[in-house]
């Protein structure tokens, strides 16, 4: 008699394929690690690493800054950009 295949219980089996789940490591805030209060906005080598080549302020789930830290570097890069320590947009 010919070996028969059992239908698949609702797709378990095919996830469960030996493989194990994928998790990445939480990314902490780099101002809280280092307990930074304030995030001036004269200190261009601090500011210039969360703005990429194209100009755009990197977003919280990529940067791995907190809210209250966010909202300090996102108004000190604005005025940065203001006083032209810092381009609008690269080219």
């Amino acid at each position: 008699m010919a070996f028969m295949r059992r239908p698949s219980s609702g797709g378990k089996d095919a996830r469960e394929g030996g493989k194990r789940p994928m998790s990445r490591r939480r990314k902490v805030c780099k101002f809280c690690v280092e307990k930074i209060d304030f995030i001036d906005y004269k200190d261009i080598k601090v500011i210039g690493s969360y703005i990429p080549e194209r100009g755009k302020i990197l977003p919280r789930r990529i940067s791995g800054t907190c809210a209250p830290h966010q909202r300090e570097l996102q108004k000190a890069i604005k005025r940065a950009r203001n006083i032209a320590l810092l381009p609008f947009v690269s080219e």
